[in-house]
């Protein structure tokens, strides 16, 4: 999908990914970060879970960092004169630190769980922790229709997959949870209130093309979520 596109479906929206409070505060209650926390929200988005995150570290810090500009700018918009929120435009491999706890919805896929927690390491203090979230099979024979759709993703796995991960980098996995079905629903409604929208605007046809796609990535969801689902994880360094 084109930056465009991406960006005008999901102008407003307070997500870009399945997730939410409840699976984060389960995370968050084993990663158990200090009250003054310093944290890393990488590919933070509009910032979704910033909230959450301070609910867990009210005496702490955030730092919201993504690559794209408008998701920073819509943080710093929200958190403008609280100083518990940092809101920056950088790559998360380089995320500068120490933090006592990384998070990481949905992005982790973009450098690959191994390389990425190999280079966080770096950025964690004393008995820091990372937390992610990533796609996963939740079952041994998905559908052909879910295969065909995550063909475009190689690297999609199952739990035991991504705990192999882990291991590789050196870490050890202490939670491993699926996001529940609630946290997709509450993230696809609105995505699809808004494609209904952006058809009754006229789309030009690059932008009716990637409507498409939405509404075949929502369908699916539909008729095969229990095939796949995103896997929170909380990981140590060993």
């Amino acid at each position: 999908m084109s930056d465009r596109a991406f960006f005008t479906i999901h102008s407003g929206l307070k997500r870009e990914g399945p997730g939410g409070p409840d699976s984060l505060n389960a995370a968050l209650r084993v990663a158990a970060p200090p009250r003054n926390a310093r944290i890393l929200d990488a590919g933070c988005g509009p910032g979704p879970d910033i909230a959450t995150l301070l609910d867990h570290a009210p005496e702490g810090h955030v730092m919201a960092l993504d690559l794209h500009a408008d998701f920073i700018e819509r943080v710093a918009a929200a958190w403008a004169g609280d100083d518990r929120v940092t809101a920056r435009q950088g790559d998360m491999a380089d995320p500068g630190g120490p933090y006592d706890l990384i998070w990481s919805a949905g992005a982790i896929y973009q450098l690959g769980i191994t390389p990425t927690l190999q280079a966080w390491r770096a950025a964690l203090a004393p008995g820091g922790k990372v937390a992610f979230t990533d796609i996963a099979w939740r079952r041994p024979d998905p559908s052909p229709e879910a295969r065909a759709f995550w063909q475009s993703y190689p690297a999609m796995t199952d739990a035991e997959g991504i705990a192999a991960q882990v291991r590789a980098a050196g870490f050890r996995l202490v939670h491993q949870a699926f996001v529940p079905d609630s946290e997709w629903e509450a993230y696809y409604a609105p995505l699809a209130r808004r494609v209904a929208q952006l058809r009754a605007e006229g789309p030009d046809a690059d932008l009716a093309q990637e409507l498409d796609e939405t509404e075949r990535e929502i369908a699916l969801w539909r008729d095969h979520g229990s095939d796949y689902g995103y896997l929170c994880c909380v990981v140590v360094p060993e």
